[in-house]
């Protein structure tokens, strides 16, 4: 995403960096060692801050040959929320959101949570490697359940309670050993790690069954909304992918920037300024840095008007292809889910068999 609100490293972020740094070198050396697991909650279609934070890294990922396996976490829209709206109609537009972004089906597997009923099964096992103490300490849980409180009234469900084991399944089922993850997130990847580490010490200690992935860690990145709060779908604040070009001109004319006419890129000072530099210096390939110096003294509207050209420019081509594919977009997603999600179950189904197998849950 954009305008940087990372905390000065610890110890533990440090190695984390540097074994990060140490995995994208394996990768350009051999990706075909990698199966990366992430995915995505379908609350929505996506917007400029998911391009920037998630996509443009997973089809990099893709195009270096590395296997990405993509879910659309259906089942964890139900996590902090009684009304799931119309659910396919967001499914089908977050499909197209990757697919217009250079997601490949062909290369990549998008598979639906619901769809693929061994993966969830492994969450029966899987909670019992974990205490209740673990997961109240987990800090992105804590962080949900005040989130759904403020926003909703309602306690905390069981399924988001146990939402990192879920995750644990998720990432498991394939053999995930690698997964992009912001340093907010590494207690979540632990979670899995931990669930790896101990089915293997219980139930494949000769042979370490499930790999303990490794994080890929991605910038700890928040893209601003026309608002200046962090963009969301669910504050309304956002530039959708699919928006038109005039909604693009629309959004960044509302941004909010500052009072000071020099324009100087100062995330911790002026930070919606910098949010604006982020993005145009993205779509524009440049630095910040040398955006803001190309704008100067020429203020905040002539600002906006060079980050809305490059950011329309820069899309362009991701819209026209989302508009060809919207054009026969029921048929165009129901033949990838249907790819995805078979590969999906196959892998699933495999995984779950030995799981029982090395249980002794096996019974004919």
């Amino acid at each position: 995403m954009t305008v940087l609100t990372t905390p000065a490293p610890t110890a533990s972020a440090a190695v984390a960096q540097a074994r990060s740094a140490a995995i994208e070198a394996e990768i350009a050396r051999d990706p075909g060692r990698f199966r990366v697991l992430t995915g995505d909650r379908p609350t929505g279609a996506l917007h400029l801050g998911h391009l920037l934070a998630t996509l443009d890294n997973r089809v990099r990922l893709q195009d270096a040959g590395v296997d990405v396996v993509l879910v659309v976490a259906d089942y964890q829209v139900i996590t902090d929320r009684d009304d799931t709206g119309d659910l396919p109609a967001v499914v089908r537009e977050v499909v197209l959101d990757y697919l217009a972004a250079g997601i490949d089906p062909a290369r990549t597997t998008v598979f639906t949570h619901s769809a693929v009923p061994a993966l969830n099964q492994l969450l029966l096992p899987f909670l019992s490697l974990v205490s209740v103490a673990e997961l109240e300490r987990n800090p992105t849980v804590k962080a949900e359940a005040v989130d759904a409180e403020r926003r909703q009234g309602r306690g905390m469900s069981g399924l988001l309670f146990t939402y990192p084991v879920h995750q644990a399944a998720d990432i498991l089922f394939c053999h995930g050993n690698l997964v992009p993850v912001g340093l907010d997130q590494l207690p979540h990847l632990e979670t899995t790690r931990t669930v790896a580490r101990r089915f293997n010490q219980r139930y494949a200690a000769a042979r370490p069954y499930f790999p303990e992935p490794e994080a890929l860690l991605t910038p700890s990145l928040t893209v601003l909304g026309d608002d200046g709060a962090k963009m969301s779908k669910s504050r309304g604040n956002a530039l959708e992918l699919r928006a038109s070009e005039d909604e693009t001109v629309a959004f960044f004319r509302r941004a909010r920037t500052d009072s000071e006419r020099h324009i100087a890129f100062d995330p911790e000072g002026r930070p919606e300024v910098a949010n604006l530099l982020r993005i145009g210096a993205h779509f524009a390939g440049t630095t910040p840095e040398d955006l803001a110096a190309s704008v100067a003294d020429a203020g905040a509207g002539r600002l906006k008007a060079v980050v809305t050209e490059a950011v329309v420019e820069g899309l362009r081509p991701l819209r026209e292809r989302r508009r060809a594919l919207a054009a026969d977009a029921p048929a165009v997603v129901r033949d990838v889910l249907a790819r995805g999600n078979a590969r999906a179950n196959a892998v699933a189904d495999r995984t779950l068999a030995d799981v029982r197998d090395l249980m002794g849950t096996v019974y004919s």
